[in-house]
């Protein structure tokens, strides 16, 4: 059980990664080639369907199961690589989630930031998404393959 939970969590953290990726690599580069009014309600209507149930399953799913992860890992004493993998995720994706991009579309939303300055603090908040899912997928595997 404990190394499907390990399996499914790396996983997840790979995906979630990759989602962050897609983003930072070709979708906010789609959206620079309209203008700077187009892009800003492109990326509206972008976070508008992404909360719902394909991502924030994924997103908080992956992050639960990460905590009952690095706490059962660190109850069975396996060393630090899965604990660290849990807290990376959790940390590099849902709380820069929570506090940084989130604010930021709001802020989009309301029309309170113009696109440039919005993109430019939303991607950069977005690479630590997307290395904090790398990296946590990395270090769970590195800890599956540990034990």
């Amino acid at each position: 059980m404990y190394d499907a939970l390990l399996v499914a969590t790396a996983i997840g953290s790979g995906v979630v990664g990759g989602v962050f990726f897609a983003f930072s690599a070709f979708v906010v580069q789609g959206l620079d080639r309209l203008g700077e009014d187009e892009a800003a309600a492109a990326m509206r209507s972008v976070n508008l369907t992404a909360v719902r149930p394909p991502l924030m399953v994924l997103l908080f799913g992956t992050g639960a199961l990460a905590v009952v992860a690095g706490v059962w890992s660190l109850t069975r004493g396996d060393g630090p690589l899965v604990p660290a993998g849990a807290a990376v995720l959790v940390l590099g994706t849902l709380v820069t989630t929570a506090v940084a991009n989130v604010p930021l579309n709001d802020r989009l939303a309301a029309a309170t930031v113009p696109w440039s300055t919005y993109r430019r603090a939303w991607v950069r908040w977005n690479h630590v998404r997307t290395v904090s899912g790398a990296l946590s997928c990395g270090l769970l595997c590195a800890g599956l393959l540990q034990r």
